[in-house]
C-alpha cells in the first residue's frame, strides 16, 4: 500500500500561495484543497488567514471577478450565478449587493442573442411549445423568469430569425 505524503502547514501555505498568484480563488476553495490534504482545522485557519492578510485571497474581489466572467463568457444569469457562489462557499453578505448591482439589461444583453440562437433549434409542432422550450433553455442557464418573458414576449426575437432565414 502507497503511504500519502503529509503536508506541512508550511508547504500548504506556499503551494496555496502559488495556486493564489496564478488566478483568483476564493477562501472556500481553499479550504476545501485543506481539507483534502488532511490539514489540521487550527492550521487550515492561520493558512487562510495568512492568505488574506497577504492578498492573496479576497472573496469580495473574487466574486466580482466571477460574476463578470460567469455573465460574459459562460452566459450565466443570476441565479446559476448565485448557485456557484453558494457552492464555493461564499457568504450572502459578499454576493448579494455584488449581484444587485448589475442592471437587468446586461442580463438581457446576453440573454436575447441566446434565446435567438437557440429559438432557430427548436423543433416544436406550435409556438406554445416552442415557448416551453426556450423558457426551459433560459431557465437552466440561470435567468430569471421575468427576463425570460420580456424575452419571449418581445417579437424582436422571432422577428430577426424570420429574417434571417429571408436573406
Amino acid at each position: 500500500m502507497i503511504q500519502k505524503k503529509t503536508i506541512t502547514e508550511a508547504e500548504a501555505l506556499r503551494k496555496l500561495g502559488d495556486l493564489c498568484a496564478r488566478g483568483e480563488h476564493c477562501s472556500g476553495e481553499m479550504a476545501e484543497k485543506l481539507r483534502k490534504w488532511g490539514i489540521p482545522t487550527d492550521a487550515q485557519e492561520r493558512i487562510i488567514d495568512k492568505l488574506i492578510d497577504y492578498k492573496y485571497i479576497d472573496d469580495e474581489r473574487f466574486t466580482r471577478s466571477f460574476v463578470r466572467d460567469k455573465i460574459t463568457f459562460n452566459k450565466w444569469g443570476r441565479r446559476k450565478i448565485e448557485q456557484a457562489l453558494w457552492q464555493k462557499r461564499i457568504p450572502t453578505s459578499i454576493s448579494q449587493p455584488i449581484l444587485d448591482e448589475i442592471e437587468p439589461e446586461k442580463y438581457l444583453e446576453v440573454l436575447r442573442p441566446l434565446m435567438k440562437n437557440k429559438y432557430k433549434t427548436i423543433k416544436a409542432e406550435t409556438d406554445y411549445e416552442r415557448s416551453m422550450k426556450l423558457i426551459k433553455y433560459a431557465m437552466g442557464r440561470g435567468f430569471t423568469l421575468d427576463l425570460i418573458r420580456q424575452c419571449v414576449d418581445d417579437a424582436s426575437i422571432v422577428d430577426d430569425v424570420n429574417e434571417d432565414d429571408a436573406d
